[in-house]
């Protein structure tokens, strides 16, 4: 599993040089032999593995992104979760979706891309404060408009958000970031549809 958690990380193209230096740094961390998931909560080990899935509805009026009013975080964050051990970091999306927002997510057409578009290394901050987070941000195209029955006892509430107005200065400090490969990655890729 290490070897294809590797390679789902080696795929990803980075926006920046911050983006280059954390995908070095993460493979390095990899190749170490140091564990990669939490094991025990709320931070061991102290860095971990999380995969974020941002649902995006890129259909209609320059597009929405959902986030979550995290307790934990106290931020407005994409979906997600910590990659269990064994456990692929795209398995890990599949089962977060279904936990979290009751969505089941197809594999084969759900995913913007088949490696994540982005990833991070983020000191936490909230209720389990101090640990770092290495988070591969996947892309789900899912339709705004489809009921979603999120995990109260997670959240305080789900908000689609126009790309234009998330709440930058109350969400995952790299999510501008994010929105940015997101719109050059969807531009390049020209019109795209959900399913």
């Amino acid at each position: 599993m290490r070897q294809q958690i590797r390679n789902e990380i080696a795929g990803i193209t980075p926006l920046d040089e911050l983006e280059s230096s954390q995908i070095a740094d993460t493979l390095r961390w990899i190749d170490s032999g140091t564990e990669l998931c939490r094991t025990a909560k709320p931070a061991t080990p102290p860095r971990h593995l999380v995969s974020y899935f941002a649902c995006v509805d890129l259909r209609e009026g320059g597009g929405h992104v959902l986030l979550v009013d995290h307790i934990n975080a106290q931020l407005w964050l994409p979906t997600g979760g910590h990659v269990e051990p064994g456990e692929h970091p795209r398995t890990t999306v599949l089962r977060e979706a279904h936990e979290e927002l009751g969505l089941t997510v197809d594999q084969t057409a759900d995913f913007l891309l088949p490696t994540p578009l982005f990833l991070t290394a983020t000191e936490t901050v909230g209720l389990t404060a101090g640990h770092v987070d290495v988070s591969l941000w996947y892309v789900l195209m899912t339709d705004r408009h489809v009921r979603l029955d999120y995990d109260a006892g997670e959240f305080h509430g789900i908000r689609w958000f126009a790309l234009d107005a998330v709440p930058l200065t109350r969400s995952d400090p790299q999510i501008g970031r994010f929105l940015r490969k997101l719109a050059l990655t969807t531009r390049a890729a020209g019109p795209v549809t959900a399913p």
